[in-house]
């Protein structure tokens, strides 16, 4: 028998099977895609005290007498709303893997921790194990609708999933993460939802969580690590709840997961979320060469005012009033070398930029009189554009400073030669490694 679901009901509790139905009806026009029954397929289980839906975490509450369980039908209503909010651009993706090295077994208890590795344990399953395999969601989504699966030769492949869905599985991984360590200490409060063991007695003799309980906020970033190298802070213990606590340094709206730092002076930039940590990484890479994607006017056009002071967290980068060599080769080619990208006509749309953006160099930082940027276009659907520039490193770092000035005068005028303080005398040189889970260029 079906559940019935009065819509725009009240805010009481209702059963897991209505919950699924309600689920379902909300969210049906939303641009993330969703999966069927999330409260009552695997691995949803009610007898955890919670179910993840999108990027928030629902309480589950059983009667008294141990009978059937139940959610809040206004929590379910304001995870719908949540989702629904949420756009999507497939052709922003993040790529989850695989990674480098084994996939480790889960040691704590929960649906999504770890959400990489249960994808990345599904995909590398042979498909006759992976057809006996129950389907399973993550957060009440249907990851496999938006999955995007790359070849890189022979032997090697790649997933992706846009950035709006990774967000998303943070966000619940993070909420999560708070209510079982909530759990495990017995005591003390969480940020999303409250924790469960303050619930209150419903009329009907249900117990039903508290949603009004007091909440713990994200801290914001203040500059507490500037200065300090990443090879010594991220081997203190306890450094990884220490950056949960604070929200995303760039976004400002996603908690932290991940250090941040450059990979060319060694010092931490700040505390960051998944997806910020990846939006500066190009989509085509190996050790000196750099394809200059559109996600690049977000780096230095729309979110230019977001991504500079943050570059600058780097005391070696604020020193030099430079970006790191990957980081100046971009720029160099998307920004200075934008007037000498060649159009072609194209029907009624006018004229549109020619083949794709290219950067590469020879050298390095350590020895910027021999280092040179070669700018390029590759794809040129008349096949007569190669070469548009090769620019010294010199120059284009000059070319960098007289932009930044214009662009950004605050970040400008807190950079400078003779701001030296703790600097290494000699830069690391630059090697990718794009196989890493780092991906070390970045």
């Amino acid at each position: 028998m079906s559940e019935r679901v009065i819509p725009g009901g009240g805010g009481g509790l209702i059963s897991l099977g209505a919950a699924d139905a309600l689920w379902a009806g909300l969210t049906a026009g939303s641009a993330v895609p969703t999966a069927s029954a999330p409260f009552t397929c695997f691995p949803a289980d009610a007898r955890l005290g919670y179910v993840l839906l999108g990027g928030r975490l629902v309480a589950t509450a059983t009667a008294a007498d141990g009978g059937r369980w139940s959610v809040s039908e206004a929590d379910v209503r304001r995870a719908a709303v949540e989702l629904n909010a949420v756009e999507v651009d497939r052709r922003d993706l993040v790529r989850i893997g695989p990674f480098r090295g084994a996939l480790k077994q889960e040691h704590q208890e929960g649906t999504l921790l770890r959400w990489r590795q249960h994808i990345a344990r599904e995909l590398q399953e042979p498909a006759r194990g992976r057809a006996a395999r129950r389907p399973f969601h993550l957060a009440g989504l249907d990851w496999r609708r938006v999955l995007v699966e790359q070849s890189h030769g022979r032997d090697m492949r790649s997933w992706s999933l846009p950035r709006s869905v990774v967000r998303l599985l943070d966000a619940a991984g993070h909420a999560e993460r708070k209510w079982l360590q909530a759990v495990q200490q017995g005591s003390g409060t969480v940020m999303e939802p409250p924790s469960p063991r303050r619930q209150t007695q419903a009329a009907d003799g249900r117990q039903a969580t508290n949603t009004d309980c007091p909440t713990t906020a994200l801290r914001l970033y203040n500059g507490e690590l500037k200065g300090q190298l990443y090879s010594v802070l991220s081997r203190k213990p306890g450094i990884s709840g220490k950056v949960a606590g604070w929200i995303c340094a760039v976004c400002r709206t996603a908690p932290a997961t991940v250090l941040d730092h450059c990979h060319e002076h060694g010092y931490v930039r700040a505390p960051v979320c998944h997806s910020c940590n990846t939006q500066e990484r190009p989509d085509h890479l190996y050790s000196n060469d750099i394809r200059v994607a559109g996600h690049y006017t977000r780096l230095f056009d729309t979110h230019v005012a977001d991504w500079l002071p943050h570059w600058h967290r780097c005391s070696g980068c604020r020193a030099r009033t430079t970006l790191p060599l990957p980081h100046l080769a971009a720029w160099t080619a998307h920004t200075a070398c934008r007037p000498l990208r060649p159009t072609h006509r194209r029907g009624s749309r006018g004229r549109t930029p020619c083949g794709v953006l290219r950067v590469s160099w020879t050298g390095n930082q350590n020895a910027p009189r021999s280092c040179l940027l070669t700018v390029t276009v590759d794809f040129c659907p008349a096949g007569e554009h190669h070469v548009l520039a090769r620019v010294p490193y010199q120059e284009a770092a000059e070319r960098f400073r007289s932009w930044l000035a214009q662009t950004a005068p605050a970040v400008a005028a807190e950079a400078g030669p003779d701001r030296l303080d703790d600097l290494p005398a000699r830069s690391r040189p630059v090697i990718a490694d794009t196989s890493g889970e780092g991906l070390a260029l970045f």
